[in-house]
């Protein structure tokens, strides 16, 4: 085994993933993606709390990007507005890595665990833009109700954007879909 590589993490997230692709998540080891990505269990432990979040890694980095989205919209932005700010700029977050997301979004929906872990993931993304957009003052309901239309948004141009068939960037499906939700309402 070599002693140190660089990039360990994302070694580590490679050789998860291709291990839960080839042998599912329920039948892969931590032991076994240290061993595939040339680490010991001990330097997957420093990266990751558990083989799920090997899955979950760049949690922070979305939320950040959208409370930060949230924040820098300008002052006349409705929270709706605010909020799509906030979506297009995560949305440049995924661009590089769609292969990536695909094969991790196919093992997610291969495992109930991993599904709800999603979930909660996702609810966690909306009551972070809640609150956001309730430091900017809008009213707690419509906060709530805007955050969870928003976080809604973004998971449905998500799986749309991780699609084989899609030949469209996330940025443009998530504006589709904001449109979709305009027309929606408006009716």
């Amino acid at each position: 085994m070599v002693r140190w590589q660089p990039d360990a993490r994302g070694r580590l997230q490679q050789a998860a993933l291709a291990l839960y692709d080839e042998r599912g998540f329920e039948n892969t080891t931590v032991a076994q993606i240290a061993e595939s990505a040339g680490l010991t269990k001990r330097t997957f432990f420093r990266h990751f709390g558990d083989k799920r979040e090997v899955l979950f890694a760049g949690s922070e980095q979305l939320e950040e990007l959208l409370v930060g989205g949230v924040a820098a919209a300008p002052d006349s932005a409705t929270p709706l507005q605010a909020v799509a700010e906030a979506l297009d700029a995560a949305a440049t977050m995924f661009e590089q890595g769609r292969e990536y997301a695909a094969r991790r979004q196919r093992v997610i929906a291969a495992n109930p665990e991993l599904r709800e872990r999603e979930l909660i993931k996702l609810a966690s993304l909306a009551a972070s833009v809640a609150d956001a957009l309730r430091r900017r003052g809008v009213e707690d309901s419509a906060a709530t109700l805007t955050a969870e239309a928003g976080i809604t948004v973004f998971r449905i141009s998500f799986q749309r954007w991780v699609d084989e068939a899609n030949r469209k960037d996330l940025g443009r499906l998530i504006r589709d879909s904001l449109k979709e939700l305009r027309a929606v309402t408006a009716a």
